[in-house]
């Protein structure tokens, strides 16, 4: 008797094995320690409530009940506070390891989830400009000097997407493990393929990894603590990756937001527990790491009909690590003046995303400024990288 197997790319990554046996080619040496983790926040955050302006008086009669009180605020500077949720952030923020841009947008101002998503990953002025992700561009300019990216999700983010092969892993479904006589089968077919052999092999070193990182058993879903756990533990791989784009779903407020508690502080409570696992799984190799927290749109400047804001456009990143040239922000604050704001109704955007982006990729995985100018982010000249970020 004989037994067949449809061993098809998606069935091995149903059947739990990594999906870095699909894509990861062979782990290169870094001619450096730096590190970068994106985290991409979907939905679009409220920047107001993150960031929260303490001495706008537009502040509190636009928010309503949704404003955060000053007095409800953990301590970033005289100007700003930080929702009172964001407590790992708010030590980070003490030890000089946080900076924000309050008023960060995308170059084309998108008011759909999907493309403005879109956009914040491609990383070009307009959607569909670039047909790739700006951390695939990245890392085919980089020349060598970085190497090495991946997702630590379910699905490979568009950012990293490109010519250039990344990596990717996921837990697989629970109950779901490949057994060992499948492995066996797969490893048969792939003896006499070099490259494919080395890839099931690594694929299957990396499931291995991401099991001890969560104990032993696959990570529920939404135990996104356990993914920023993991991802450090990759980053911390000699000869790994240097690069890591993380991702958390469910900003989109529209209604009961909530302030201090509520719908909008429970998502924060998860973002800024996987900041503190991803800081506390890299250990001493924090004090090289970037992290970027970045979304797609801010919300709407005033509260609407159903205790929620809107979509907005100009919203806060958050940047942190122990390479992070903390304190004060990056780009301006407008104000809520009405005649300062986009549209009579969003926050005004002072800073192109772009600019951040050239900061970390210039200043601290060191890519050449021409290169970043021309290859990551063409035609972007008049947009400068944003400086003072990086340690």
């Amino acid at each position: 008797m004989s037994t067949s197997f449809n061993l098809t790319r998606r069935g091995l990554i149903g059947a739990g094995v990594a999906a870095t046996f699909i894509s990861a080619p062979g782990f290169a040496a870094a001619p450096t320690n730096k590190k970068f983790v994106f985290i991409i926040c979907r939905g679009g955050v409220d920047g107001l409530a993150v960031s929260v302006p303490l001495t706008d008086k537009n502040y509190v009669p636009m928010r309503g009940s949704l404003a955060i009180p000053a007095s409800a605020t953990l301590k970033y500077d005289s100007d700003f506070g930080l929702h009172p949720k964001l407590k790992n952030v708010a030590a980070l923020a003490a030890d000089g390891q946080v900076k924000i841009a309050p008023a960060i947008a995308l170059p084309e101002h998108i008011r759909s989830h999907f493309e403005a998503q879109d956009l914040l990953e491609e990383g070009g002025p307009k959607l569909y400009a670039l047909k790739d992700g700006w951390l695939n561009r990245a890392l085919r300019a980089g020349g060598g000097k970085i190497t090495q990216g991946i997702a630590v999700m379910p699905q490979a983010p568009i950012s990293l997407r490109g010519e250039l092969q990344t990596m990717s892993w996921s837990p697989g479904d629970k109950g779901q493990a490949p057994s060992p006589r499948l492995i066996s089968t797969v490893q048969d077919m792939f003896k006499n393929d070099p490259m494919l052999s080395s890839a099931f092999k690594s694929g299957l070193e990396t499931e291995a990894l991401g099991k001890v990182v969560t104990g032993g058993n696959d990570p529920d879903p939404e135990d996104l603590k356990g993914f920023a756990a993991t991802a450090g533990k990759f980053l911390l791989l000699e000869g790994g990756p240097q690069i890591a784009v993380l991702s958390i779903d469910g900003f989109d407020t529209h209604s009961t937001q909530g302030g201090v508690e509520g719908q909008l502080a429970n998502r924060l409570i998860v973002l800024d527990n996987m900041i503190g696992a991803l800081k506390a799984s890299l250990g001493p190799a924090w004090k090289d790491t970037v992290v970027m927290v970045a979304t797609e749109f801010g919300r709407t400047a005033r509260i609407n009909g159903t205790e929620g804001l809107d979509h907005g456009t100009a919203g806060t990143m958050i940047l942190t690590g122990g390479a992070v040239k903390g304190g004060g922000i990056i780009g301006d604050y407008p104000t809520l003046a009405e005649n300062k704001l986009f549209e009579n109704r969003d926050l005004a955007p002072t800073l192109d995303i772009r600019s951040a982006y050239k900061g970390v990729l210039i200043d601290h995985l060191g890519l050449d400024r021409n290169d970043v100018e021309t290859k990551v982010f063409p035609d972007s000249s008049a947009v400068p990288a944003a400086k003072g970020m990086i340690v």
